[in-house]
């Protein structure tokens, strides 16, 4: 398909962007190109313009031509990790005595990139509820490149208004980043709604299905894109042809399995919403949750992560992510299977004592592609055996 533009809808441009037939046999799935370096027709004749594949490869450009057009960008960078390509923007934007606002319920390795490895080298952030659009403007200062901003929020499913964070953000003089991970693109598109910046984690909803780890940033902007790309080359952090290959795979049925997550996820909700054991379920499908309104005017759909506050505190909670049995204990989120993680004492462990700290009474479930009303069940009887 080659007059593939943003007037194609979303499942077509996850199926088609970037991934062009092979022109010498007809391959419908573009190779993969695991090669580290390139012949050159005599020096400095490059072929494609690709010279060494820390610099390029073109399974790594295929994919980031996809992620692209998923987010309605005009420039895609993969990394080797989430965390990758979030260094590589804060190091592109950010100098010694620069400010960063940030959420205080954000993947716990976001806080601890910014708190520890940028803070060592002279960058302040302050840590705010980015759903409070006043505590965000009293929290902006002369100083502030970066207001970072995660929505649905991690793992409290905070809804942040992005439209009206860009105003503030953009007023003040600051750099607007959204992490899109919970949500992806195929429910939410914060370029649209006016962010400078998207990043992923690709190891979830993108890639999909647990196999590969990964990062993204997509942005409209001509400047941050060099100075971003710079630092992926220099530094090279840079996506595996093989990783990109399977990501790129695993978005080709992105829209397909983010309704399955959320109609899953909802049903899991309102199915345990006035159960005993549990003192709030927090998923934006749910009426009775604050961001509803605003979760349903900027996203096409309302996900498929959950969580849970147990009324037990911290022994219930634990007890309940231990005892599940086909949402499996573990790290990540946004594949195939279901999940069940304790954050407290994994995924956002190191936040604790910081104003990121997650109570210890909460367990987030990610809801995978199985039938719901197996999904349901599991959750359901591990409550009861509370």
């Amino acid at each position: 398909m080659t007059s593939l533009d943003q007037n194609h809808g979303f499942a077509t441009r996850a199926v088609h962007a970037g991934q062009e037939f092979d022109p010498t046999t007809g391959a419908v799935i573009p190779p993969v190109h695991l090669t580290s370096t390139y012949v050159q027709d005599g020096i400095g004749g490059l072929r494609g313009g690709y010279e060494y594949s820390r610099g390029g490869n073109p399974t790594r450009t295929a994919l980031e031509t996809q992620l692209a057009a998923l987010e309605g960008g005009t420039h895609g960078l993969s990394f080797a990790s989430g965390l990758a390509a979030e260094d590589a923007l804060l190091r592109a934007v950010l100098a010694p005595g620069d400010h960063v606002v940030i959420g205080n319920d954000v993947y716990g390795g976001t806080h601890r990139l910014i708190n520890r490895i940028h803070g060592a080298w002279g960058i302040r952030h302050s840590t705010v509820d980015t759903s409070d659009l006043d505590a965000v403007r009293a929290a902006i200062e002369p100083a502030t490149k970066v207001l970072w901003v995660e929505t649905p929020s991690n793992p409290l499913m905070k809804i942040s208004d992005v439209a009206a964070l860009v105003a503030l953000g953009h007023e003040a003089g600051a750099l607007v980043v959204v992490d899109n991970t919970f949500a992806s693109p195929a429910l939410q598109q914060p370029l649209a709604l006016g962010a400078d910046v998207v990043v992923h984690s690709t190891t979830k909803y993108l890639g999909g299905h647990s196999d590969v780890v990964g990062g993204a940033l997509i942005t409209s902007d001509d400047e941050l894109e060099e100075k971003v790309r710079f630092i992926q080359f220099a530094a090279g952090a840079v996506s595996a042809p093989f990783d990109a290959f399977l990501t790129s795979r695993g978005i080709k049925t992105l829209a397909l399995r983010m309704r399955q997550h959320s109609a899953s996820a909802q049903q899991i909700a309102e199915s345990v919403l006035d159960h005993p054991k549990l003192t709030r379920v927090l998923y934006p499908g749910l009426p009775s949750h604050p961001g509803h309104a605003l979760a349903a005017s900027q996203m096409s759909g309302f996900g498929g992560m959950l969580t849970l506050d147990f009324a037990g505190g911290a022994a219930a909670a634990r007890k309940f992510a231990e005892t599940t049995s086909l949402f499996q204990l573990a790290e990540s989120l946004g594949g195939v299977e279901s999940l069940v993680n304790y954050p407290s004492e994994m995924t956002h462990a190191s936040v604790k004592g910081t104003p990121a700290e997650v109570p210890e009474s909460i367990v987030r479930l990610s809801v995978g592609v199985e039938e719901t009303a197996d999904l349901v069940a599991d959750v359901v009887e591990a409550l009861d055996r509370l």
